[in-house]
């Protein structure tokens, strides 16, 4: 049975769609499918931000294809994993859901337990994207361990 997984940021052009560029190629081979969205509607149907996009192309990930959406209802139904970038963002979801939501909701550092935040950080203004592209990649190996181990 094929597990889906939606990545949610708020404007859906840096966090998540690095997140969606990294796991669809961690998990490449397995029964996964990996999508990413923005809480926020300001950026639908644009690319990720240049920037990451140039940094996650230094890593081997390709994210020019990816365009931004908002999560809508649907996606409650349809993933099985919504995991958000931090608590903002993961707080918004909560109140979006429906009574009881297929889909498990959480922190993608949920995942990453060695690292010593919890959220990761928007490097849209703060640009620190390889930092946050690292933190990504770590979560994502304890994301996909969690998954094959159910």
């Amino acid at each position: 049975m094929t597990t889906r997984v939606l990545f949610v940021c708020l404007g859906n052009i840096c966090r998540s769609p690095t997140a969606e560029g990294v796991f669809t190629r961690i998990a490449a081979g397995q029964d996964i499918e990996v999508d990413s969205a923005g809480t926020a509607s300001w950026h639908i149907g644009n690319p990720p931000d240049s920037r990451a996009i140039a940094e996650a192309a230094r890593k081997g990930y390709d994210l020019s294809p990816l365009r931004a959406r908002q999560v809508n209802q649907n996606d409650f139904n349809v993933f099985d994993y919504i995991i958000a970038m931090d608590n903002s963002n993961l707080s918004n979801l909560e109140r979006l859901a429906p009574k009881q939501p297929r889909a498990r909701l959480a922190l993608l550092l949920d995942y990453a337990p060695d690292l010593p935040v919890r959220e990761v950080p928007d490097p849209y203004f703060e640009d620190n994207f390889p930092e946050v592209l690292d933190m990504i990649e770590q979560a994502s190996h304890g994301l996909l361990r969690e998954i094959l181990s159910e």
